[in-house]
């Protein structure tokens, strides 16, 4: 399988996009953290949840470059240093991304729900669907790669479901700065360039993981013929 001109075809493409994708977004964050806010990541995030009624929502600094997560677990939001301290518009555009998280989470957003569902079988698929496909392609063992193209399955489904969730997010974010005034209508493009190039990220890992799920079929049904 490793030298086979299909495969490359298949995931070449998807896998230079995501390439693409951790470049522009780190590039962006860079350059929009050069554009001063009035406040910080974490203040602005403050201010968001405050205003939906989320005041038991905890804000916590972590280690790490652009590592920021909601924990529905915990209900609390995980911000890096560069986002949780720093005053730009990459911060709070990051930092109210995240707090639309909590926003999904407290309103039971339905694609919010479904993924969070499908995290475990999107974990095992992902651990054990590719390994079962690639043994099945390397011995010939078409149930195996059945089995394998099945759990992996669980993983396309899984970053499907979740694209509308970070777009939705995003397009909270980018509305409760506003219409809360933590950044004025002419700041709002600043922000969306940072939100709008983490979307490509989601947009090219869910590619990736569709182009190799096709790649799996394809060569299911050609074994078949």
């Amino acid at each position: 399988m490793f030298f086979d001109p299909w495969y490359f075809l298949f995931i070449i493409p998807p896998l230079l996009l995501g390439l693409f994708a951790q470049y522009r977004v780190k590039s962006t964050f860079a350059a929009m953290s050069q554009v001063p806010a009035r406040m910080s990541g974490a203040q602005a995030a403050r201010r968001m949840l405050d205003s939906g009624g989320l005041h038991s929502v905890g804000i916590e600094q972590v280690p790490g470059h652009l590592s920021d997560h909601y924990d529905p677990r915990s209900k609390v939001l995980r911000l890096s240093p560069d986002v949780y301290n720093g005053r730009s518009m990459a911060a709070l555009g990051v930092a109210c991304h995240e707090a639309g998280h909590a926003f999904q989470d407290a309103k039971q957003y339905a694609p919010l729900v479904i993924r969070n569902l499908a995290v475990p079988a999107a974990n095992f698929g992902g651990g054990f669907g590719g390994t079962m496909a690639l043994l099945g392609l390397m011995f010939h063992l078409k149930p195996l790669l059945l089995i394998g193209i099945i759990l992996f399955a669980c993983v396309v489904f899984f970053q499907v479901v979740n694209l509308p969730v970070e777009f939705d997010a995003s397009a909270r974010a980018r509305r409760q700065l506003t219409e809360l005034g933590l950044i004025a209508d002419r700041e709002e493009q600043y922000v969306a360039k940072v939100l709008n190039a983490a979307a490509l990220t989601y947009v090219a890992g869910t590619l990736q993981a569709i182009m190799t799920l096709a790649y799996y079929v394809f060569r299911y049904m050609g074994d078949r013929r």
